[in-house]
């Protein structure tokens, strides 16, 4: 610590804070203190004193700014999801008022990664440290992994060169990372193909020639996502969008410009297929104001194949992720890591599994 503050050139104080409490450190300060880190490649004290005591047993988890606003709350608008009429055991506990109703109050795909994390970490005798922040530079995640002997983070805005620095100092498994520092274990799911899969659906299934991408695209997952989606068109022989529709990310401010103003013209493409379920529950509500209805004037799909698609009404037809299983695993690596250190990068990848429902006009799941 007073090497970074000296090369820095601040206090020792200001170092502490700007991995403890960095909202206390100007933006500009701070940046100055993590270069300086990174370039000496320091990890907090907390580190020092596990190491003083062996390994600590605790596995770390953090979910970057992605899942997250400037608030530090949830990372979606607050959009409405009306339970489809059905008593088959799924559907979930509603507000009175269902304009008020939100999402956020599902399990979403962070948080069913986190819980087969969290269930495979109990069953293993270990203890979770969870964290969440934003921005690239990575503090608040360096001062969890000072206090974790291996850590699983979801992709985010952060930097290669913060995710190598902590992979030569202990495990460090990425979720969803095709371009990760190569020292990096990953647990990855062939995004391609379950986009392909959609796609074909739609097509061979439904007749729809046009399809467009609403996403993100700097996201490694949704990048992997439009990429099979346009594989899938130039094999079949149909037209291949060269760019996104809407690059909406989630929990921007303003929702989905590009359909919004495509609805107002009354041309929306007859398919949407969304980057994730969460992009697609609300390019449906942006819809549905605009007087759209869905499937009936454009099918809409997701994925990961989370509990508010499948309550939603339409039902949402998805690529369902094995969230749980994908969570276990990074735990697995993780132990199996630490276990052997000098066994090289360990990756898994699993399968998808493509759920048609009523968001495309297939028949609701009985």
């Amino acid at each position: 610590m007073y090497d970074v503050a000296q090369a820095a050139g601040v206090s020792i104080a200001t170092v502490s804070f700007t991995f403890r409490r960095p909202e206390r450190v100007r933006e500009s300060t701070r940046e100055v203190v993590l270069e300086a880190a990174r370039r000496l490649e320091y990890v907090p004290n907390a580190s020092a004193r596990g190491l003083a005591h062996g390994r600590t047993g605790v596995l770390g988890l953090y979910a970057f700014d992605m899942f997250l606003e400037a608030d530090g709350s949830r990372g979606a608008r607050r959009v409405r999801v009306e339970a489809a009429d059905r008593d088959d055991g799924e559907r979930r506990a509603f507000a009175d008022d269902a304009d008020a109703e939100d999402f956020r109050v599902y399990p979403l795909y962070v948080d069913e990664v986190q819980r087969g994390f969290q269930l495979e970490c109990a069953r293993r005798g270990r203890t979770l440290l969870v964290g969440r922040g934003p921005g690239a530079e990575g503090g608040r995640m360096l001062d969890i992994a000072s206090r974790v002997d291996g850590l699983a983070v979801f992709p985010g805005t952060q930097k290669p060169e913060v995710l190598a620095q902590l992979a030569r100092r202990l495990p460090v498994v990425g979720f969803a990372m095709p371009d990760a520092p190569g020292d990096l274990h990953q647990v990855r799911v062939d995004n391609a193909g379950g986009a392909r899969a959609v796609t074909e659906h739609l097509v061979r299934e439904h007749g729809i020639t046009r399809l467009e991408f609403v996403g993100a695209p700097e996201m490694p997952d949704y990048a992997e996502r439009f990429a099979g989606m346009q594989a899938a068109l130039g094999d079949l022989g149909l037209p291949v969008p060269g760019a996104v529709l809407d690059p909406t990310p989630l929990a921007a401010a303003d929702p989905y410009p590009v359909v919004r103003r495509l609805a107002a013209r009354r041309a929306v493409p007859p398919a949407l297929v969304c980057a994730s379920d969460q992009h697609a529950l609300e390019v449906v509500q942006v819809l549905r104001d605009a007087g759209y209805c869905v499937p009936r004037d454009v099918a809409v799909t997701g994925f990961d194949g989370v509990v508010a698609g499948r309550v939603a009404s339409p039902s949402l037809t998805t690529v369902r992720q094995p969230m749980e299983a994908i969570g276990r695993a990074a735990v697995e690596i993780l132990t199996e890591s630490l276990a052997v250190p000098d066994a090289g990068p360990l990756v898994r990848t699993f399968p998808l599994r493509l759920l048609t429902r009523e968001s495309c006009g297939c028949p609701a799941p009985r």
